[in-house]
């Protein structure tokens, strides 16, 4: 048992490595969501996923706010 580990030593420490980084990266990922932090950039209005995403509320278009000089 000895001599497998120490010829599969490398092979071992590599899978732990990136299974504590899964898990680290699943683990954010739990976090973020139970604060209400989205990872997808926040720009809903091309998102089909909108109404899943934002707890149901349709994104508002913004309306442009250009001033108009009206001639005197």
């Amino acid at each position: 048992m000895i001599e497998w580990l120490a010829a599969n030593f490398g092979t071992i420490l590599v899978a732990l490595i990136l299974l504590l980084l899964v898990a680290g990266i699943i683990a954010s990922l739990i976090r973020d969501k139970k604060r209400g932090i989205s990872s997808c950039g926040g720009n809903c209005a091309h998102c089909k996923m909108c109404a899943a995403c934002r707890r149901g509320k349709a994104p508002q278009p913004q309306r442009s706010q250009k001033k108009t000089v009206k001639d005197e």
